[in-house]
């Protein structure tokens, strides 16, 4: 991964390939954001008079390069865009920051070395950079040249990440300072192995491969594993995860990963959906819809990565991962909308829709982990298209059993710079789930069909567990433009909002 390191030194005055500033919108036209004085003054105070006239506004993410002024070692300037410069007194928010320096890392891919010299104006900031910065500098290239190697030769250069960050203004013999780039430094490597697994095509990503991968982590961090495969878990009476699994020739996992410290007093369980393709089953997709179906194991990818991320930060707080890998395959042994699956809890459900089986996988999952009596549970899933048609591409739901747990998660998504929104779990929606021949059936009204799924799950959560539903269907997988720290491809997304519910638990913060 990218190297990141504090510099006190000048901008002017350190070597490297580029070096960033920030412009803001200002009432006059552009200015030129703090951190940036001593490369002002090198353009004799007309840095942001030359802005303009290359077309920079300071509009958020836009990204401007231009030939350094004499007197910088640094050969090349970029200017990245902050948008609308704060009131007089206050900062730059702390996602601004780290969008901005995540336009100007991906706008520097090839690149050796770059001094950033966006407002630091405290820790939260230099944290927001360096974690913009390294989420910025990433790329899937697995796959490309050839026999799974990269490019060789100029093109490797050119696509190569940029390869190693100094944040100027932070501070490199200041605890907290030390203390955030080492956090920002773990929960990139974390958000950008998510991002690794989403992308890789089903061909290769199956549930024994994906199992395969959390035991080489939990034996590199010390962590505890449990593999369930199709024999245990038919066994063990897991009809939902063998229900979805049984159509495929890639039979299903549960998988088990858990970290504990000696000092924790709360134990969260994170419940991760890990469909590893998704066609639909029986109930197939149409045309269009099938493409990027290997991103339905983001949730448990988040999951992974999240106990991954508590494992390297050693939180005092027991953070267990339950990821339900499967693959939704039609085929003569496939499950029939019609039939009746009888999970592991006991409860029976009629199949509807072959194609809404995340929630299947998952009620599996989450009676399991109820069975530990956790202080918490969230699972995680891209469950319903519904959810999408709601809130977008950007923007995942949450819904839960607890209305203060709820908003906690909201806030703490909002803080860590996810974008979420508090769902409601209408009561009535219920009663379309009524099965004549089972417990519950796995579809209820179309209408509210994402708070329909949420209440779905709730039915397999054990009595008393404070519960809560990420539903990232929309942010998971981001097929446009890139923008920001967010490139084409898997996100990562709700692997930073698991990260700090696990370090609000571990301090204490959430009851």
């Amino acid at each position: 991964m990218t190297a990141l390191t504090l510099s006190t030194s000048s901008a002017t005055t350190l070597r490297a390939d580029a070096v960033v500033v920030g412009v803001a919108k200002g009432a006059k036209g552009p200015v030129v954001a703090l951190g940036a004085e001593a490369i002002d003054k090198a353009f004799d105070g007309k840095l942001a008079a030359v802005l303009e006239t290359l077309g920079a506004s300071g509009g958020e993410g836009e990204v401007t390069k231009l030939p350094s002024a004499s007197g910088i070692k640094a050969p090349v300037v970029l200017a990245v865009g902050l948008g609308d410069a704060p009131a007089k007194g206050e900062d730059f928010d702390t996602e601004t920051l780290r969008r901005a320096a995540g336009s100007a890392a991906r706008a520097l891919t090839g690149t050796k070395k770059a001094a950033f010299a966006l407002p630091l104006a405290d820790v939260e900031s230099a944290a927001a950079v360096a974690e913009g910065a390294l989420l910025g500098a990433y790329a899937f290239t697995a796959y490309r040249g050839g026999e799974g190697k990269a490019p060789k030769g100029g093109d490797a250069g050119k696509s190569a990440p940029l390869a190693e960050v100094t944040l100027l203004g932070g501070k490199p013999r200041d605890k907290a300072y030390k203390a955030a780039v080492e956090r920002a430094e773990a929960l990139a490597a974390e958000v950008n192995r998510a991002r690794d697994l989403i992308n890789i095509p089903s061909n290769d990503l199956t549930p024994k491969s994906f199992a395969a991968q959390a035991q080489a982590a939990a034996k590199e961090f010390g962590l505890s594993i449990e593999v369930l495969d199709e024999k245990a878990l038919a066994k063990g009476g897991y009809g939902g995860l063998i229900g979805v699994g049984q159509g495929s020739e890639n039979p299903p996992r549960l998988v088990k990963i858990a970290y504990r410290h000696s000092k924790a007093s709360k134990t969260l369980a994170l419940v991760g959906k890990g469909i590893t393709y998704d066609s639909g089953g029986i109930s197939l997709k149409p045309a269009g819809h099938n493409e990027t179906m290997k991103c339905d194991m983001s949730g448990a990818a988040a999951v992974f990565a999240a106990v991954v991320a508590a494992a390297k930060l050693g939180l005092k707080v027991n953070v267990t991962g339950w990821l339900a890998l499967a693959e939704n395959m039609p085929s003569g042994s496939a499950t029939r909308p019609g039939d009746v699956l009888r999970m592991y809890s006991g409860k029976t459900v009629e199949v509807l829709n072959t194609d809404a089986e995340g929630r299947l996988v998952l009620a599996d999952a989450l009676t399991r982990a109820s069975e530990e009596k956790p202080d918490a549970i969230v699972d995680v899933a891209t469950l319903t298209g519904a959810m999408v048609l709601a809130l977008g591409n950007r923007t995942f739901g949450i819904m839960a059993n607890d209305d203060a747990f709820r908003a906690s998660l909201h806030e703490i998504a909002q803080e860590v710079g996810e974008q979420s929104w508090p769902m409601p779990m209408p009561v009535e929606l219920r009663k379309g789930m009524d099965s004549p021949i089972a417990d519950i059936a796995n579809m209820g009204e179309r209408a509210g069909g994402g708070l329909v799924a949420g209440l779905f799950l709730q039915e397999f959560v054990g009595e008393g567990i404070t519960w809560a539903h990420l539903d990232i269907a929309g942010p998971a997988f981001h097929e446009g433009a890139p923008y920001g720290y967010t490139h084409k491809g898997g996100t990562g997304s709700a692997v930073r909002t698991l990260v700090r519910l696990a370090e609000r638990t571990a301090a204490g913060d959430l009851g």
